[in-house]
């Protein structure tokens, strides 16, 4: 939030299920004036276990390489600590 300048968070997926984790953003962004945003409990849902079961469903038919529509992932982020 600081690099960004953004007031605003948003988490979500199944992180956004940890109790502990939202406390802590909850204390941190009120002290820093940031609003945070979160998914009702019942759409944190972690999707490795979906991406999991389509691996396992294109090995099963027998299907290779990347998927029509596949592209290449660049990220620009760095993740090193600023």
């Amino acid at each position: 939030m600081k690099v960004s300048g953004l007031q605003r968070l948003v988490v979500a997926g199944g992180v956004g299920a940890n109790r502990e984790l939202r406390r802590q953003l909850d204390a941190q962004a009120a002290r820093a004036r940031i609003a945070v945003f979160y998914p009702e409990l019942e759409f944190c849902t972690d999707n490795g276990a979906m991406i999991a079961l389509a691996g396992a469903l294109r090995l099963q038919a027998g299907v290779s390489g990347k998927p029509a529509g596949a592209f290449a992932v660049r990220p620009r982020w760095p993740l090193a600590g600023t």
